[in-house]
């Protein structure tokens, strides 16, 4: 339960304390005064959204810090989340503030936390039921969520089955639609590359041709004038009796004769002896490329068909190119074109495939969406039942004796992701009258006495070790204030029950009482709320029965308040 709470720099709190205990807490002061505030900083605390509007206005930052009394299971989640407690591991210390730029931070048993892990908490620890949660209350899809919490873990193991297998449904619906329309254009993209390929095929290229077949192309182009340059050259070298060129000596004879001018004399002069060595290497290199320039002119060939048969080819290949040659433009660029239209093309017949996989999946997907939303209607069905006469009852004990309700179940069109249901619960006020949507068969004060009845029926399916409620008694007076009172009181043998009240009715039931005043300056400080004692509360009672706290007529109702709740919460507790 909680013990304590701080609240700082929260709407006109500047700063105070609420001392808590087991019990029916009431929290009541002056309109204004700041009690919803208490209630704003609790869902605060507790993970929620944080609003930076909220900040007083001067103040840096909102802040709340709650100390609870917790169960093992609950310190081992602090424990594992980093934080510490106090008190031999039951007392656990949250906080949470939020700057007037809006940056939020939470801390639970000393150490910094995600946010997240406050709201986990507060689905063990706490239900705060303000104002808002009322009108939210009255949304047909809020009230399916409201019957699928009250149904327990069956209907919440189903609900989790069939989301999990709707999902999955619609993952493979949406890839199979996807690959359908886009069946003509991937036959279109294949014929494509199918006509490419054969392309590429009926040439069959090999890297580097292209290259080689420019060289040969030249070669082939120029084999005359190769030939004579080549033939002359020879001539030039070696010479050519038949040849009347070049005179009657070669550069070959030449260099013999000036090797045979040098040799006699060689000995008398090293360097001269190096020179004719030189000749000598000169005339044996000439002798060489005369020989090669020979067998070059010999393999020389002018042959005008392989030349056209080359020039044939290198159009082929110049036609690939430009088709899927790429940024390469080369032969290369075309193979490697090739290798990815086969590979897209295997991706593309592969689809085909898919496409007949996934409508298998998809038909029997469908149909196990349809059993578990079967499944799932059934057990909403008989919850919608059992909450019905189970709120039926809770309006009863609240003076709404020939009120009923009913949780009408009707099919969607088609299921959706929360199954193939509606939900609307239905209020009739009276005998006779039609059952109607709450926000048209309730006034403000019976709908009141809806929610607390919808509340303590949720208590009961899905308990926490603390209720708070913010003005849960709105729009209600008389004996059904009474009745409300009764009620809570009744909620709080298993739980701590905080409630924010306006009617003397409610409070007189509480076990403990706490009164919000603001100071002079309009701000609640830590004086400002203060713990009630027996006097305390007849002259609260008082000014809440009629706004004259000193009336000795007023003090005598509220004692006489006092008394009658005393003895009531007596015959409750048995």
């Amino acid at each position: 339960m909680l013990e304590e709470v701080r609240i700082t720099g929260l709407g006109v709190i500047d700063d105070a304390v609420l001392e808590l205990s087991a019990g029916f807490t009431a929290l009541t002061g002056e309109t204004g005064a700041g009690k919803t505030m208490v209630v704003t900083a609790l869902g605060l605390l507790f993970g929620g959204r944080a609003d930076p509007a909220r900040v007083r206005p001067g103040a840096a930052r909102a802040a709340v810090e709650g100390r609870l009394l917790v169960s093992p299971d609950v310190a081992r989640e602090v424990e594992e989340a980093g934080g510490d407690l106090d008190d031999n591991g039951s007392s656990l210390v949250l906080s949470r503030s939020v700057s007037a730029e809006g940056r939020s931070r939470a801390f639970a048993g000393g150490h910094s936390v995600p946010v997240a892990l406050l709201q986990v908490l507060a689905d063990d620890l706490v239900a705060v039921h303000g104002q808002a949660d009322q009108q939210q209350l009255l949304k047909p899809g809020r009230q399916r969520d409201a019957l699928d919490r009250f149904g327990g873990p069956e209907l919440a193991a189903a609900l989790a089955d069939y989301r999990r297998v709707y999902h999955r449904h619609r993952a493979v619906r949406d890839e199979l639609e996807a690959l359908t329309q886009a069946e003509r254009e991937r036959a279109a993209e294949a014929e494509t590359l199918r006509l490419g390929l054969a392309e590429v095929d009926a040439v069959t290229p090999v890297a580097g041709e292209d290259a080689a077949l420019l060289a040969e192309e030249e070669k082939l182009a120029n084999a005359d004038a190769l030939h004579a340059a080549a033939t002359t050259a020879h001539e030039v070298l070696l010479g050519d009796p038949a040849s009347a060129s070049v005179g009657a000596s070669d550069a070959i004879t030449l260099l013999g004769i000036a090797g045979r001018a040098l040799e006699p004399v060689r000995p008398h002069d090293p360097v001269l002896a190096g020179l004719a060595d030189r000749l000598s290497e000169a005339s044996y290199l000439l002798s060489d490329v005369a020989a090669e320039l020979a067998s070059y002119t010999e393999s020389l060939d002018s042959d005008p068909a392989r030349l056209a048969a080359v020039q044939e080819r290198r159009a082929a290949l110049g036609r690939l190119i430009r088709a899927h040659g790429g940024a390469s433009a080369d032969v290369v660029g075309v193979l490697d074109w090739a290798k990815q239209a086969w590979d897209r093309l295997a991706e593309l017949d592969a689809d085909n495939d898919k496409i007949a996989a996934l409508a298998v999946e998809e038909a029997a997907l469908q149909a196990e969406v349809t059993s578990l939303a079967v499944r799932l209607t059934a057990l909403r069905s008989g919850a919608a039942e059992r909450f019905a006469s189970e709120v039926t009852a809770e309006l009863t004990a609240l003076a709404m004796p020939h009120a009923s309700l009913t949780t009408v179940v009707s099919e969607l069109d088609a299921p959706g992701p929360h199954g193939a249901d509606d939900v609307e619960i239905r209020l009739a006020a009276h005998p006779g009258a039609p059952p109607l949507p709450l926000n048209k068969g309730a006034s403000g004060g019976e709908l009141s006495r809806v929610m607390l009845a919808i509340e303590v029926v949720f208590a009961g399916a899905d308990p926490v070790p603390t209720f708070v409620f913010d003005e849960v008694d709105a729009g209600v007076g008389g004996r059904a204030a009474v009745e409300i009172g009764r009620r809570l009181a009744r909620l709080a043998r298993s739980s701590q029950v905080i409630v924010v009240t306006h009617l003397p009715q409610v409070a007189a039931f509480a076990d403990n009482h706490l009164m919000v005043q603001k100071s002079d300056d309009g701000l609640v400080t830590a004086a400002g709320v203060v713990r009630l004692d027996q006097a305390g509360r007849i002259r609260e009672l008082s000014r809440m029965l009629g706004g004259l706290e000193e009336s000795e007529f007023g003090q005598a109702h509220a004692e006489e308040l006092l008394a009658m709740a005393a003895r009531e919460r007596d015959a409750i507790r048995g």
